[in-house]
């Protein structure tokens, strides 16, 4: 039977429309990183997952809010205020910059101008959106989100909430052991918080396929010693961390254990190495 949790997918099979949805994430995130007051570890620029698409949660703009929301059940921007307004406009697979510009008009309708670097954005290339292949992600990406929130629920001290950066297009949490780094800034969270990531990209050019990964910073003596689950396997050219395919997950009886059985066993193996160092 066809795993509907988890449905089947490849990255060559929609990579032109995940390509071209990258970039309309990139314009929305850095719409709310010109508007929304800076968040330790880049968390105002990330998106968050509502239950049709992604959303930049309500931003700031003077005396209102407003909330751009990707909808990938309904395919189409959607803008939202604290006034009750409402603006949309449908994706198609418009160029990257036909896209931010629809979007800045609107907002300008709205009376929110956010100042963002628009060069990134300036190819008039058409980009591609085939409906079904979204509707193929977005049913496997809300289920993940699910998992790793239900993974998160078991932390103790801080983490970050799930979210999904725009540049690498992935979806990921970050959980925090708490203690500093040695000759780091302290100051800097960025470098200075010793950390473990656990994500799900839909592949790129380290590895071709979509996966769930995870790495720790720093990475400790021992890390790669830890045993997987199965179909799980350590990657080390480019970026050392566990990799788990996703297509393991499509082909298991229960993706979602085997999920987070893997997600477990790295963070507990990486909770000991950190108490142990």
């Amino acid at each position: 039977m066809p795993n509907t949790r988890f449905p089947k997918q490849t990255l060559s099979a929609w990579q032109p429309t995940r390509d071209t949805i990258t970039l309309y994430a990139q314009v929305v995130g850095k719409i709310r990183r010109a508007l929304t007051p800076h968040q330790k570890h880049w968390w105002h620029v990330s998106l968050r997952v509502a239950a049709s698409g992604f959303t930049t949660t309500p931003i700031p703009a003077g005396d209102q809010t407003f909330e751009l929301l990707l909808d990938f059940t309904h395919h189409r921007l959607l803008i939202t205020t604290s006034r009750g307004q409402r603006r949309d406009f449908p994706l198609t697979g418009q160029s990257v910059k036909s896209f931010m510009n629809q979007t800045l008009v609107l907002l300008a309708e709205l009376g929110i101008q956010p100042d963002i670097d628009q060069e990134p954005f300036a190819s008039e290339e058409a980009g591609a959106y085939d409906k079904t292949a979204v509707a193929t992600y977005w049913q496997a990406l809300s289920q993940i989100d699910a998992a790793l929130k239900e993974f998160r629920h078991g932390f103790r001290g801080e983490s970050s909430p799930v979210q999904l950066w725009p540049h690498h297009f992935d979806l990921a949490v970050v959980w925090f052991s708490g203690r500093l780094i040695p000759d780091q800034d302290p100051d800097d969270p960025e470098w200075s918080d010793e950390q473990m990531n656990f994500g799900f990209s839909t592949g790129d050019g380290s590895i071709p396929e979509p996966y769930f990964y995870v790495t720790a910073y720093p990475t400790h003596d021992g890390w790669t010693d830890t045993e997987l689950p199965g179909g799980a396997y350590w990657h080390t050219e480019g970026f050392t961390g566990a990799i788990l395919p996703y297509a393991a997950v499509v082909d298991s009886d229960d993706g979602r254990a085997l999920l987070l059985d893997y997600l477990n066993t790295l963070h507990q193996a990486g909770q000991a190495l950190t108490q142990g160092a």
